[in-house]
């Protein structure tokens, strides 16, 4: 069972700007965030089987107070408003929306793709407000949506718990907005940061627990990188097992063994490119979030080129002891104390025996 012993609000230091022509007027209630945080529930339910879409949650409050949800189907799929506009009409008949207030964690869109646009379907249905936490920034959206609805006349609030859905959607916020994944930086360490014993055993320095939180990461990404050393080493399969959840495309940096369970798999040399190459490669391939679960080597790699969004590090209560152990990161350290890298805590949780620590590079104002 999960505690949480402390928690920031501090959001992605790559956050997205909302244009002020997109905010409207703020008038959101204490009943506007409560069916928020209801929509946001929604939208956590299907964290793992939307990307590339974004994981959107939608409560719509009818004008008699009934109240249905949706959340974002699988690509080609329902998207959030389009669920809980087909709920209200089973239950209600055709015009069971006419009037209603809608609660949705992400702008609605409108373009066509696979689905055609929320934003003119809750025209259609005759809502009369909509409240939206926070804008999209995919340039096929960015504002339009809103633009459709205030056209139609019907009321628009945006910034309704906006911290929070953010936080709930930086991966896809920051994807859409610069066109590279999200990347998150999985390591698990003993308190003295040490990956495992001096003769190379590590297997397993953090407890049940913490490995099954940590597949929780590989459902939510596209893609998992690790190095050839890693493969050669423990011959991973780099698949979601604890967690119900689909299995991230598997990336290793180097030639795989022939054999190896890692395969099928990408495999990156640096003939291909460099690691900001890979994320462009993977970008274009849909790719929303990769983990990065590689050794100490593959690790530091991606730390010092600046490519990490998001640090989880999961500590062991265990001490190896000694110098003569592996640490987190191979390579030189910081040169002096000045030079040390700083993060910026976003979330200390208990996660069984273990301790789960959530970082984020801090905000370039706050480093200078």
């Amino acid at each position: 069972m999960e505690a949480r012993f402390a928690r920031c609000d501090a959001t992605s230091r790559r956050a997205v700007v909302v244009p002020a022509s997109q905010t409207g007027d703020r008038v959101t209630t204490t009943l506007d965030e409560k069916r928020m945080a209801e929509a946001m529930d929604l939208a956590a339910s299907v964290r793992t089987s939307t990307a590339p879409n974004p994981w959107v949650g939608c409560l719509l409050v009818a004008a008699d107070g009934s109240v249905f949800g949706g959340a974002t189907e699988p690509p080609g799929g329902r998207h959030a408003e389009i669920v809980a506009l087909d709920a209200a009409r089973t239950a209600g008949g055709p015009d069971a929306a006419r009037g209603a207030t809608v609660y949705v964690t992400l702008e609605p869109c409108a373009h066509t793709g696979r689905t055609g646009p929320c934003a003119a379907a809750l025209v259609a249905a005759g809502v009369g407000r909509v409240v939206v936490a926070v804008a999209d920034p995919d340039p096929l959206v960015a504002g339009a949506g809103l633009a459709v609805l205030r056209d139609a006349g019907i009321a628009v609030e945006i910034g309704c718990l906006a911290d929070d859905v953010t936080e709930q959607l930086a991966p896809y916020l920051w994807h859409r907005s610069t066109g590279r994944p999200w990347v998150v930086l999985k390591t698990a360490a003993t308190l003295d940061g040490r990956t495992a014993a001096s003769d190379g055993s590590s297997q397993w320095i953090t407890g049940e627990a913490a490995r099954t939180d940590a597949h929780r990461l590989r459902a939510e990404s596209q893609a998992i990188v690790v190095g050839r050393g890693t493969v050669v080493a423990d011959d991973p399969s780099l698949t979601t097992r604890l967690v119900d959840g689909p299995d991230p495309r598997r990336v290793v940096l180097g030639a795989a063994p022939p054999g190896a369970r890692v395969h099928p798999c990408l495999e990156w040399s640096r003939d291909d490119g460099d690691l900001a190459a890979l994320l462009d490669h993977l970008a274009a391939e849909g790719v929303v979030q990769v983990l990065v679960e590689g050794g100490a080597t593959v690790a530091g790699e991606f730390h010092r080129a600046g490519l990490v969004d998001h640090y989880v590090a999961y500590l062991a209560p265990a001490l190896v002891g000694g110098d003569d152990a592996p640490g987190l990161f191979a390579g030189s350290g910081a040169p002096s104390i000045a030079d040390v890298w700083r993060g910026e805590i976003v979330a200390v949780t208990a996660v069984g025996e273990d301790i789960r620590v959530d970082l984020r590079p801090r905000h370039e104002e706050e480093v200078a």
